[in-house]
């Protein structure tokens, strides 16, 4: 039986009792060759419990991590079923690199390339000796020099598929409305979420000058609905948990954020009106701080919400085979089904939650003052 099956079968609540009893593991990774200092810190006597904890672990840190071959499911036997993907890493002494990330064997092999050798360990492409040595430090972190990675891993796979995919689906409905205004296809089920976000999420907050954010309100709501429910399948496609993807979109919408900003939205930040000297100075490093915590907790939240749903749902996958009892078989499952079905929720949640904080963002970013003294009343 193959653990990731298991995964499918979780998600579609059909459980048995011979499934609780299954004890089926993926074995972790392991570098070729460690430091001495690794194995002097491995203990004497390793429990079964134990050892199924640790295996269980590993796996779950495998599903989270970024990876160099799309790996569909693993068998008992360890054999990784998908398709490798390209490397591309650069090397100071030996240049750039290319190649499939099969040679790497799923880090079982040592890679010989222009004279160098490259190890993959922990996802990670570290240089080497012919053997694979990878140096631990006491805090098992690898001590090799690393390269500089280009590679098109699972995570960039999956941002390419996606852009051409709403490519795809909206360039299909752009035309359908040259044809007709009553939407046909994928618009039906789309348009209203079109709708909802320009006539509750931009109009609402960002108001009259509302038109020029639309495009990148739907982009931005979109990728990530679409990354997150990809998430929801079992082969490890955890993109939005990875803090590199969601800080690019948090970035992208502090840079639109400040660039499109009015005067009023700098004048609040290094001038704040209406207020006495003294407390003018004390507000200017306030407000300044503020404008990198608002990105900085957009992509804290996505990141920590879709990360905390995958290690929730695979760690009460990982009682089954702790437990091996028939209660376990039947209530876990159970609870991961249920906690499956929140993470629907949380999918089209958190992409709400990052498009609407990204409008109020721009709306304060364009909003009219109006202070005492002023003639005329401004309106929003």
């Amino acid at each position: 039986m193959l653990k990731r099956v298991v995964l499918v079968l979780g998600f579609l609540s059909t459980f048995s009792t011979s499934f609780a009893q299954h004890d089926a593991v993926v074995v972790s990774e392991t570098p070729v060759a460690t430091a001495p200092a690794q194995a002097a810190e491995l203990p004497a006597v390793v429990t079964e419990k134990d050892k199924i904890k640790k295996e269980n672990k590993d796996f779950i840190t495998h599903h989270l991590l970024d990876a160099h071959s799309f790996d569909i499911m693993v068998t008992k036997e360890g054999k990784h079923i998908g398709f490798p993907l390209p490397v591309i890493f650069y090397d100071s002494a030996n240049g750039l690199h290319t190649m499939m990330s099969s040679a790497f064997h799923h880090g079982k092999e040592v890679v010989e390339s222009k004279g160098g050798y490259y190890k993959l360990f922990h996802e990670k492409i570290y240089k080497t000796d012919a053997s694979g040595t990878i140096n631990l430090d006491e805090h098992q972190h690898a001590t090799n020099e690393k390269v500089l990675d280009f590679s098109i891993t699972k995570t960039v796979l999956m941002v390419v598929v996606t852009a051409l995919l709403m490519i795809f689906i909206f360039g299909g409905i752009a035309k359908s409305y040259k044809n007709s205004l009553v939407p046909t296809g994928a618009g039906k089920i789309l348009e209203p979420l079109i709708l909802f976000i320009r006539d509750d999420i931009a109009k609402p907050n960002i108001g009259a000058k509302y038109q020029k954010y639309m495009s990148y309100l739907l982009t931005i709501f979109f990728f990530i609905l679409f990354l997150n429910v990809f998430g929801l399948l079992p082969f490890g496609i955890n993109v939005t948990g990875n803090i590199a993807i969601t800080a690019a979109l948090a970035i992208f919408t502090f840079f639109i954020t400040q660039f499109t900003a009015n005067k009023n939205y700098w004048q609040h930040i290094f001038w704040m009106p209406g207020l006495p000297l003294p407390m003018k100075i004390v507000m200017m490093p306030i407000e300044i701080i503020g404008m990198f915590i608002k990105p900085f907790a957009l992509l804290i939240r996505l990141f920590a919400n879709m990360t905390a749903g995958h290690i929730v749902i695979m760690s009460l996958i990982a009682m089954i085979y702790v437990f091996k009892n028939v209660i376990a078989g039947v209530a876990f499952p159970f609870l991961t089904f249920v906690l499956y079905l929140l993470e629907i929720l949380v999918a089209f949640l958190q992409a709400y939650i990052f498009t609407m904080l990204s409008a109020v963002y721009f709306g304060m970013a364009n909003e009219e003052h109006h202070h005492e003294g002023e003639e005329g009343v401004v309106h929003h």
